[in-house]
C-alpha cells in the first residue's frame, strides 16, 4: 500500500454482496468455475464470511479460495472454512519481524504466523500457500529461511517475482529476483524436483528431492505466461478487468445497477474477454504502468 494509506470508497462504490453474487453465477454459466477472493484486502470488508458462504453456494463454483495478508486470519480462519474457501494463500515477505515491518509498514509478522497456525488446523483448509515477492537486494537473504519453512510446515512457499503494480511506482527490472535464481539458491542446499505443469497454471511447482514439502515459482516478468491466461478480474467497484496489467476496464457495477438483464451482461463480458490483451508487455519499451496498484487490483 501506500505510505499515506488509501483514498477509502463510498459504501454506494463498492459491490454489494447480492451484485457479486449475481456476477459470480453469470460467469460460472459462461464456465468460469473458479473463483479467487482477493483485495486489497478482503478480510476487512464487513461481514466477509457470509459472502463466502453465498459465492460457495453459487452453482457451478466448483473451487473457491483466498488471497489474503494474514493480518485478520487468526480471527476469521474457522468462519472462513465453514464458509466453504477451500483453498488459501498467505502473503508473507519476510519470517523476520524487522524486515517484515520493512516490507509491509506493519509489525504483525507474529500475528500473521499464529493465522497461518489456526488455520492449519483444519485439513479442508489444505493446501495451504504462502506468497513471498521476491525483490533484489530484499529476498536473498530470505530465500533458504523459506526453503527451511516449507519443509518444516504444512505449507507450500511460492516465490512471485516483483511486478510494476507497487504503490510507490519505484519498480525498476534489475530489482527483480528471477524465479530461477531463487531455485539455484534453494537447489544448492535442498535438491529440487521439478513437478508436472497443470495447464493455464501460474506456478512452477518442485518438491523437495527428499519428499519434505513444496515450494513453487511464479516468474511473470522473467517468463510470462500470457499465451496460458485465462483469468479475468472483477474489482470491488464493479469493473471488470482481462489482465493484471490491463490499462482499460469495462464497467459492470453501472449496466448491473440499471436494469441490465443477464443476457446484456453476459454480452457485455463477453466483448470484454474478446479484447483480452495478447500479453502484459512488461518487458517491452513504452510499458506503461496501469493507474491502479497491486493494493488496489488483488493478487
Amino acid at each position: 500500500m501506500p505510505a499515506e494509506g488509501l483514498a477509502w470508497l463510498e459504501r454506494d462504490a463498492v459491490l454489494r454482496f447480492e451484485e457479486i453474487e449475481r456476477l459470480a453465477g453469470l460467469l460460472a454459466s459462461m464456465g468460469v468455475h473458479d473463483l479467487r477472493l482477493t483485495g486489497g484486502e478482503p478480510l476487512v470488508r464487513r461481514d466477509f464470511p457470509r459472502l463466502a458462504g453465498m459465492l460457495a453456494a453459487v452453482r457451478g463454483v466448483e473451487d473457491l479460495s483466498l488471497t489474503t495478508n494474514g493480518f485478520l486470519l487468526e480471527r476469521d480462519a474457522a468462519a472462513l472454512v465453514e464458509a466453504g474457501i477451500n483453498r488459501f494463500n498467505v502473503s508473507v515477505d519476510s519470517l523476520q519481524r524487522d524486515r517484515f515491518f520493512a516490507m509491509t509498514r506493519r509489525d504483525a509478522l507474529p500475528r500473521v504466523l499464529r493465522g497461518l497456525e489456526a488455520l492449519a488446523a483444519f485439513p479442508e483448509a489444505h493446501p495451504i500457500k504462502v506468497n513471498a515477492v521476491a525483490m533484489r537486494g530484499f529476498t536473498e537473504a530470505e530465500v533458504l529461511p523459506f526453503a527451511r519453512f516449507a519443509r518444516e510446515h504444512p505449507y507450500e512457499v511460492r516465490f512471485i517475482e516483483f511486478m510494476p503494480l507497487d504503490a510507490d511506482r519505484l519498480w525498476q527490472p534489475d530489482q527483480v529476483l528471477t524465479g530461477d535464481e531463487v531455485r539455484a539458491a534453494v537447489h544448492a542446499h535442498f535438491p529440487l524436483e521439478a513437478e508436472p505443469r497443470e495447464p493455464s497454471a501460474t506456478a512452477r511447482v518442485y518438491r523437495f528431492a527428499d519428499g519434505r514439502g513444496r515450494l513453487g515459482f511464479i516468474n511473470p516478468v522473467s517468463e510470462p505466461f500470457c499465451g496460458d491466461c485465462d483469468r479475468i478480474r472483477l474489482t470491488a467497484d464493479g469493473r471488470l478487468r482481462t489482465c493484471l496489467f490491463s490499462l482499460n476496464e469495462t464497467d459492470l457495477r453501472g449496466p448491473l445497477r440499471a436494469g441490465a438483464a443477464d443476457d446484456d451482461l453476459e454480452q457485455i463480458v463477453r466483448d470484454a474477454v474478446w479484447r483480452k490483451e495478447l500479453k502484459h508487455r512488461v518487458n517491452e519499451p513504452g510499458f506503461v504502468q496501469p493507474a491502479r496498484t497491486m493494493s488496489a487490483i488483488g493478487g
